[in-house]
């Protein structure tokens, strides 16, 4: 126990302080969690959508990372050619819970008779809560002393989508703010009332960068195969590189795996229960050194589709 508190503390605090942390969550079912990174996602599944995600990190380690996501979107105006959507995030990590909620809106062209083009704009707040007692501290009178208490920030991103019956391609970036967490005069009343900083601790939002895609192959008319890729990309982080094959099988059943570049192997499945509702579950084996302490990690995700036209219904898009 002692070894994994000693752990846990390392990632809060490489992860809040530190200025070459990635700072947003990831997920295994990223191809189904598309509107959380791109707004141009928005409206694109031509239905009133529901999603909801539950993501455990690192299962058995204290103050592992959970991640609670709901998201829901539906084509807008008199040509279906805008989407809006609401987009709400809470991510705990340690002592640190950040609550994000975004409206997503996008607007779509027609680029041929099967592709569309869209463009997303994203906007919301940004709310942080850190409480430091929940760490053992062993030295007193440093930053570590003074929480972060409901630090609200904006958000402010954007992203493009294209999409055709077979694949799609998107890149985005959810928030072009870099709001710092620590700001100067933070600092300098935590050294008049007598803290001790030393290092750098004025930590600040990162611009993370997302490209996706996807292709799904007709392999018969009972199976169906989707490769797909995210590349998340943050200033002074190593790239993260996901690629994924899932498998449709008699439009009912979902069988993949993926892989994250250096971080982990992960199995996927789905069960399209109705023309509506589609669960899925998702399990990562760590390939680091985390896999030692802990018991890897598990995602459960539900979409719910209402007042989908029929067309979308017969050709479910798998995407």
């Amino acid at each position: 126990m002692k070894n994994n508190y000693i752990k846990i503390i390392l990632f809060v605090l490489a992860g809040i302080f530190s200025v070459n942390a990635q700072q947003d969550p990831q997920y295994t079912q990223y191809m189904y969690n598309t509107q959380v990174v791109n707004p141009g996602y928005a409206g694109s599944r031509d239905a009133l959508s529901f999603g909801l995600l539950y993501r455990t990190q690192w299962v058995g380690l204290d103050g592992a990372p959970k991640t609670l996501t709901f998201s829901a979107d539906t084509p807008v105006g008199s040509l279906d050619n805008m989407g809006l959507g609401l987009s709400i995030v809470r991510d705990e990590l340690g002592p640190a819970v950040e609550s994000n909620v975004v409206v997503d809106y996008s607007y779509t062209i027609n680029t041929s008779e099967e592709a569309e083009l869209s463009f997303g704009l994203k906007a919301g707040i940004d709310l942080l809560d850190v409480d430091f007692t929940k760490l053992k501290i062993f030295d007193a009178g440093d930053i570590f002393e003074y929480n972060i208490d409901n630090k609200l920030q904006a958000q402010i991103g954007a992203g493009i989508y294209f999409n055709t019956e077979k694949y799609y391609l998107g890149l985005s970036v959810p928030n072009f703010l870099t709001t710092k967490h620590f700001n100067d005069t933070t600092i300098e009343e935590i050294q008049n009332s007598g803290g001790t900083i030393s290092g750098e601790v004025t930590a600040s939002e990162r611009l993370h960068y997302f490209f996706i895609a996807g292709y799904v192959f007709d392999l018969n008319e009972n199976l169906k195969f989707k490769p797909a890729t995210l590349v998340k990309a943050v200033s002074g982080s190593p790239l993260q590189v996901d690629v994924s094959a899932n498998f449709l099988i008699n439009e009912k059943f979902t069988l993949g795996a993926s892989y994250r570049w250096s971080a982990a192997v992960s199995a996927m499945v789905g069960f399209q229960a109705n023309d509506n509702i589609f669960i899925g579950f998702g399990y990562d084996y760590q390939t680091t050194d985390l896999e030692i302490v802990s018991d890897g990690s598990y995602e459960l995700m539900l979409l719910f589709d209402v007042f989908n036209k029929p067309e979308r219904v017969l050709t479910p898009r798998f995407f």
